[in-house]
C-alpha cells in the first residue's frame, strides 16, 4: 500500500440544505473509519484566475494513500448515504490530488 498522502477535493452546490444534512451527519464516521482527516470547507470560494471558477461549496478532506481514498469511495454505506448527497446538492468534481512524495 502507498504512504502517499492524497487530498480529496470536492465541490459541489446544496440545493437542499435538510437532505444535505443527513449526509453531513453521516460523512464523518466513514470518513474516520478510512483513517480520513476533514480540512476544511468554504461557501465563499474567492477565485482569483481562471475560466471556471469553483460554484457552491468547496470541501478539502485528506487519506493516508489513494487505496484508503477508494475504499472509503467504494465503501457500501458510504454509497448508501451518497444517495442524499446526490438529491440534495449537484456534485461539480470530486477529485483526488497525490501529495508531493518525501523528498530524500
Amino acid at each position: 500500500m502507498s504512504e502517499q498522502k492524497v487530498f480529496m477535493i470536492a465541490n459541489l452546490k446544496i440545493n437542499d440544505k435538510d437532505i444535505y444534512q443527513i449526509y453531513e451527519k453521516g460523512f464523518f464516521p466513514i470518513l474516520k473509519k478510512y483513517d480520513g482527516e476533514f480540512v476544511t470547507y468554504d461557501d465563499s470560494v474567492e477565485t482569483f484566475e481562471g475560466s471556471s471558477p469553483l460554484e457552491g461549496r468547496a470541501i478539502i478532506f485528506s487519506f493516508p494513500s489513494p487505496e484508503k481514498a477508494r475504499e472509503w469511495f467504494n465503501d457500501p454505506e458510504y454509497q448508501e448515504l451518497a444517495k442524499n448527497r446526490r438529491t440534495a446538492a449537484e456534485l461539480k468534481n470530486l477529485s483526488m490530488i497525490k501529495s508531493l512524495p518525501d523528498r530524500k
